[in-house]
């Protein structure tokens, strides 16, 4: 497991997480970059979007070649990760610079993309459906999951933590939770794992993180888990009111997921994501958007299957 070294109060002071601009890249750059101030590091991320790209035998690629551009699948209240801005609709964050990156490597202009928000239940269903081409939301890789659709990466490995509030002294740790109202995502690894292990029989199941949040504003519920990236987020936007304690008790290998079978496209991101990770790509991204909380990350290992 990995441990958290950063405290909340640090977090604030340096997280810088919006892009600015029309919706699919910042401002002043139709390839996902370019324009901002210099204190916006994310505005600076662009993509060149590549020529002649082709991949033999992707029904997906197929259907994203024939529309004209990517449906992407992403989240849209995780501060840091995936966030829609209410006042711009633009979406921001680490997950939506990989998507963007992706795409335009995939050969599709990033400001093309449309976004698709769908909550962790229906991530599977998007993907076997066809209502999105490919889906970057903290989709953690698993084995129950591979049974219905297919990733690629691992492009990041969160791990799961707990987010309370600030004058909680109660909860330290996992240990901690026997009678605690905890609160997380349907059909999200977290909440699974909470059960599995018995941690608390007070579990609480929500559409999405930030409804769990405001429980605990509330008072509704004592803890909100998930992935420690989330939390740090969401700890970050509010210092004084909110805190992430305890380390992180699992390994969260976060994949692009992609329509099951799809062999040639697999690959294809895969390829992509490695060559992100060799060229500096990856980790420019992760400084400009969950970098700027100050937590250090280990650039991950692609696993093919």
């Amino acid at each position: 497991m990995r441990i958290r070294t950063l405290a909340a109060g640090v977090l604030a002071a340096g997280l810088v997480l919006s892009a600015c601009g029309k919706e699919g890249s910042p401002a002043d750059n139709g390839e996902g970059g370019g324009g901002g101030d210099g204190d916006n590091a994310a505005a600076s991320l662009s993509y060149e979007v590549a020529s002649d790209v082709t991949v033999e035998g992707s029904p997906a690629f197929q259907t994203m070649t024939d529309r004209g551009n990517p449906i992407v699948g992403v989240k849209e209240d995780q501060p840091g990760l995936g966030e829609k801005d209410a006042m711009t609709g633009e979406f921001s964050g680490f997950d939506i610079e990989i998507a963007r990156m992706v795409t335009a490597r995939l050969g599709f202009d990033p400001g093309d993309i449309e976004y698709k928000v769908v909550p962790s239940a229906g991530r599977e269903q998007a993907l076997v459906n066809g209502d999105v081409d490919y889906y970057v939301g903290t989709y953690t890789i698993n084995d129950k999951r591979k049974e219905q659709v297919d990733f690629a990466g691992p492009y990041y490995v969160a791990g799961q933590s707990l987010l309370v509030s600030a004058d909680n002294e109660d909860i330290q740790s996992k240990d901690d939770l026997q009678g605690k109202a905890v609160c997380s995502v349907s059909g999200s690894t977290p909440i699974q794992r909470v059960r599995e292990q018995g941690l608390t029989e007070n579990i609480v199941e929500l559409q999405t993180y930030s409804q769990c949040v405001t429980q605990l504003h509330q008072g509704e519920v004592d803890a909100v888990t998930t992935d420690d990236a989330i939390l740090l987020g969401y700890a970050a936007q509010e210092p004084d009111a909110l805190k992430v304690v305890g380390d992180t008790f699992s390994d969260e290998p976060y994949g692009v997921g992609l329509p099951k079978g799809d062999d040639a496209l697999r690959e294809k991101v895969n390829d992509i994501l490695q060559d992100a990770m060799d060229d500096g790509t990856w980790q420019e991204i992760y400084d400009a958007t969950l970098g700027k909380s100050g937590i250090e990350a280990e650039m991950p290992t692609i696993e093919r299957y």
